[in-house]
């Protein structure tokens, strides 16, 4: 049996506000082909379905278009939620959906009941633990009556959730297993695209919790990586932070024979459009010819010209369409090297506020405009004593 393992599709989700639908329904309506020409018998999807807990109509669409194109390819599709979905809404019409070969895993409470797929050497049993909530979950798996701070962590909520999946495959001997779960699994890396789930500060979950299974298809991390040849991350599909630019995005192609795991590779996913990022003075990266190869990037931009440039991101789009990004750093750092609280001591309301206005419109105030100013902070000042 062939399993292609992805995860945090995060349908839906924006990149500095740019709309990226499009990017993703390209990417992941693509796996459809993957899934012909790979022979993927099962898609998996470990988490962040969607980006958010009340998708969009358009979300909800792609979605839709998406596991259409999945199972008209042959491939029966498991799915999981993650910490940006709710698990009830992503849960709707399961049953249903299960009936047409769309398995979506979002109870606490039937987590060790599996998907049960067969194949020439027998059945193999996926197990999709949603995303658990420790407050939320360890009453549902029993441990209510724990008060210690660890029976409130995600290790030890998957920890519990792992016991009743091994329990579950001691009633099925010789069945082959494939785990989905959510989590910051130890030695993993993360991106600064994550939404952090920890909870006082507890949030990592040792590898030795996913003990006794033949693969464990991992999300949560964008990145992929892997932290032994049986538990993966196979990381988001496309880039949602420019600390991602360049990264190559992927997922696992994972082949299970008669004794268990056969083998895994990866498969490179296309990039819709690539993420850069471009350091210079606003007029070097109009006019530099270099800067030809990324005009069609999403574009994040640190603009060191020393005074802060006239309606930059307007003038940057005209040669970057997709510049989405923009952040001055000419000033963050001063000839004497003092910080901004050490420029201000010893300087009074007036001198603040005139440079502030001279830095803003980046010509000196005129002796009629601090004469403006100056009545104005009074009048504030008498305002206060009058209180």
């Amino acid at each position: 049996m062939r399993l292609l393992h992805t995860s945090d599709w995060h349908i839906g989700r924006t990149l500095h506000g740019t709309d990226l639908l499009a990017e993703q329904e390209a990417v992941l309506g693509g796996l459809a082909e993957v899934v012909t020409a790979e022979r993927v018998d099962v898609v998996v999807v470990a988490g962040d379905v969607y980006d958010r807990a009340v998708p969009s109509t358009d979300a909800t669409a792609v979605l839709d278009r998406v596991l259409t194109r999945l199972r008209g390819a042959g491939a029966t599709v498991v799915l999981t939620p993650g910490n940006h979905d709710s698990s009830r809404r992503l849960g709707f019409a399961a049953g249903l959906l299960a009936a047409s070969g769309v398995h979506v895993r979002t109870a606490t409470t039937s987590l060790d009941e599996p998907v049960l797929l067969a194949d020439r050497h027998g059945e193999v049993a996926v197990y999709g633990l949603p995303y658990l909530e420790p407050e939320i979950a360890r009453f549902e798996l029993a441990l209510g009556g724990r008060e210690t701070s660890t029976a409130r962590s995600h290790e030890a909520v998957l920890r519990a959730a792992m016991d009743r999946v091994r329990a579950d495959l001691l009633l099925r001997p010789g069945t082959r297993s494939v785990v989905l779960a959510h989590a910051f699994v130890g030695g993993g890396q993360p991106s600064e695209s994550e939404r952090d789930i920890s909870v006082g500060g507890v949030d990592l979950v040792s590898p030795a919790v996913f003990d006794g299974v033949d693969y464990v298809a991992l999300g949560h991390l964008h990145r992929p990586q892997t932290l032994s040849p049986r538990l993966r991350y196979s990381g988001s599909p496309l880039a949602y932070s420019f600390g991602e630019a360049g990264q190559q995005k992927q997922a696992w192609l994972v082949d299970l024979d008669a004794a268990g795991l056969a083998g895994v590779r990866a498969l490179q996913l296309p990039t819709p459009r690539s993420l850069s990022v471009l350091t210079g003075r606003l007029e070097e990266l109009l006019e530099d010819p270099a800067h030809a190869a990324v005009e069609d990037h999403f574009l994040s931009v640190r603009l060191t010209d020393p005074v802060r440039p006239t309606d930059p991101m307007r003038r940057l789009q005209t040669r970057f369409a997709h510049c989405v990004h923009l952040e001055w750093t000419g000033a963050a750092a001063t000839p004497d090297g003092r910080s901004y609280q050490e420029r201000l001591r010893g300087r009074g309301d007036l001198d603040v506020v005139g440079e502030f206005v001279s830095h803003v419109r980046t010509v000196p105030t005129t002796p009629a405009e601090r004469d403006l100013l100056g009545r104005a902070l009074a009048a504030v000042d008498r305002a206060e004593a009058a209180r």
